[in-house]
């Protein structure tokens, strides 16, 4: 498989599940990371996570249609970003060495609950990056339904 799908349903309304999205604040919360960005299509964005700052310009918005759909490229793998996590120089050359994947995030309104897709894709064969993010992302969105449906994000 070159993508990773995952799918959960939030008790919430499509407009603070895009802000949890979109809004560094509350990034921040569920997940570590805020990102500076307009949102909008083509422009690329600023992650900070754990205290270390990513720019790079193919680290772009590739679809923002608000409460629906939002995607972008995935954030660039740095020295500074492999310290931070523990990662091993062997990691980061494995990782740095396939092509940048991206991430999309589907909202549809069913009743009272959101059902948020997740789909990472862009993947080269037996990817180092695959491998992580089957393991990041579902505590990572169960971290941020534990959010919007308690006040309170997982203590990850």
């Amino acid at each position: 498989m070159s993508a990773f799908t995952y799918t959960i349903y939030v008790k919430t309304t499509p407009k603070k599940l895009w802000r949890a999205l979109t809004e560094p604040a509350k990034t921040k919360r569920w997940w570590n990371v805020s990102y500076k960005t307009d949102w909008s299509v083509g422009s690329s964005y600023t992650i900070k996570q754990s205290g270390v700052t990513i720019a790079d310009p193919e680290q772009v918005v590739l679809a923002a249609e608000p409460l629906r759909r939002l995607s972008y490229t995935w954030h660039t793998f740095t020295p500074e970003w492999a310290e931070v996590h523990g990662f091993s120089q062997e990691f980061l050359d494995k990782v740095t060495s396939e092509p940048r994947s991206k991430v999309t995030f589907d909202l549809e309104q069913l009743d009272d609950v959101v059902k948020l897709t997740v789909t990472h894709d862009g993947f080269a064969a037996r990817s180092t990056v695959l491998k992580s993010i089957r393991e990041g992302w579902p505590p990572l969105l169960s971290s941020l339904k534990t959010l919007l449906e308690t006040g309170e994000p997982l203590p990850l």
